[in-house]
């Protein structure tokens, strides 16, 4: 990967449906370059695939929280898979194995604060193998990906 590819990376991120007309003059390299470039970048795994990026609040689903987990090691069942099973809950964007204190990141989206609680207290914390959970709620969100 050189600066090139990072531009049309970037390029991409910002608008994933740019045409490669767009691309080429944005980035002022010739078309038949921007094409070889993504698929070469396509091929090698660095793009995976491309998506569309959602209004949430537009969707009913305008809350964002961040729950912690901890994994309970007796319950007989690996973390990874509590985590699996965890990513399978509607509501459910985002599921991450990490270190420290507490060991799962939630991230869940959902209408309401009181429906991320009945998220919490009716579906999650009844999954074999979580421990406890701290639920931290999303003021507005600055960044995105």
């Amino acid at each position: 990967m050189d600066e090139q590819d990072e531009k049309l990376i970037k390029e991409l991120k910002r608008n994933a449906r740019a045409s490669i007309s767009v691309l080429s003059k944005r980035l002022g390299l010739p078309r038949t370059t921007i094409h070889y470039r993504m698929r070469k970048l396509i091929k090698e795994g660095i793009i995976k695939g491309f998506t569309v990026k959602l209004d949430y609040k537009k969707l009913g689903k305008g809350t964002t929280a961040f729950i912690l987990a901890t994994y309970d090691p007796s319950s007989g069942v690996s973390q990874r898979d509590v985590a699996k099973s965890i990513s399978l809950l509607d509501d459910v964007a985002e599921v991450h194995i990490i270190s420290g204190e507490w060991d799962l990141l939630i991230k869940v989206r959902s209408s309401s604060v009181e429906e991320i609680g009945r998220i919490v207290v009716d579906k999650l914390r009844e999954i074999k193998g979580v421990k406890s959970t701290m639920t931290c709620v999303s003021f507005v969100t600055v960044k995105e990906e």
